[in-house]
């Protein structure tokens, strides 16, 4: 059985590739990118981009270079600035405006290094959703490699639903059936040079230098953010919120849809009464 998912898909040129991506509700409305994560293809997203859809925004959810039907890069062409300047360059082929950014996992990552490099004082909000905070001097990723190739095998040669509930557990039995269909457009390159990133890249360097508005949402059981982590990011940025989904490991919004839904309305909803939200 083949997931149907309610996105319509389109091609963008953007920083030199052909980029893949799924738009969501209606023209007009605000803008909202989302960034998916390491070996999360756009479709993996259509839960979420329905929800929010619906909430009133004009969802985008791009397939990152290669994933999906993204152009793959040379390899070297996975770094953090590569990404980053993907986003740059699909805010323009899309006509986007200080768009709202939803990233999880890698896709926060992006979302950080985009909006320091390349929308410092002009970004919209941002939703950091599990950004891995590993890297030098920081110890490993959590999941190692090896679990990453273990994944994208089966899924090469054909992986089922009930293998992929190994991986997460908490997971409804579709979206372990579309991640079963999906996963195995991933490159390997791609996989294997961006978890290299994760433990050679500091982003918390670009964490430093982020400005408002912007918002961290982490598992309360995230192996990526823990506690301890999420205190270190409070000391370097203290003026950035920290909010923790309680029941919910480093698949967020799979994980504890209705917390994580929670955690993003005062973002995405803001109070007109507020004059904070002005």
């Amino acid at each position: 059985m083949t997931v149907e998912i309610a996105g319509r898909g389109i091609d963008v040129e953007a920083n030199g590739l052909r980029h893949h991506v799924l738009r969501y509700g209606e023209i007009g409305r605000p803008e909202l990118l989302i960034l998916p994560g390491i070996t999360s293809p756009a479709p993996t997203a259509d839960f979420l981009a329905v929800l929010l859809a619906e909430l009133g925004y004009r969802v985008h959810v791009p397939d990152l270079r290669g994933r999906g039907g993204t152009d793959r890069a040379p390899s070297g062409g996975y770094r953090l600035t590569d990404y980053a300047a993907d986003v740059a360059g699909l805010v323009g082929a899309l006509g986007l405006r200080r768009p709202t950014i939803l990233g999880h996992s890698l896709g926060a990552r992006i979302a950080l290094a985009y909006a320091v490099l390349h929308a410092p004082d002009d970004h919209g909000p941002l939703l950091l959703v599990d950004p891995p905070v590993s890297g030098p001097d920081r110890g490993p990723y959590p999941t190692s490699r090896e679990a990453f190739l273990e994944q994208l095998h089966e899924a090469q040669r054909g992986t089922t639903a009930a293998e992929v509930r190994r991986f997460y557990p908490k997971w409804p039995d579709r979206e372990l059936q579309l991640r079963a269909e999906v996963l195995a457009t991933c490159d390997e390159t791609a996989v294997l040079e961006t978890h290299a990133g994760f433990e050679s890249e500091d982003v918390l360097g670009y964490w430093r230098e982020l400005r408002q508005p912007a918002v961290l949402i982490r598992g309360g059981d995230s192996p990526v953010v823990p506690e301890s982590a999420a205190e270190d990011l409070r000391r370097a940025n203290p003026a950035l919120d920290i909010v923790t989904v309680p029941g919910a490991g480093h698949m967020v919004p799979w994980d504890n849809l209705p917390g994580f839904l929670d955690a993003v309305r005062p973002v995405l909803l803001p109070d007109p009464a507020d004059p904070s939200d002005r």
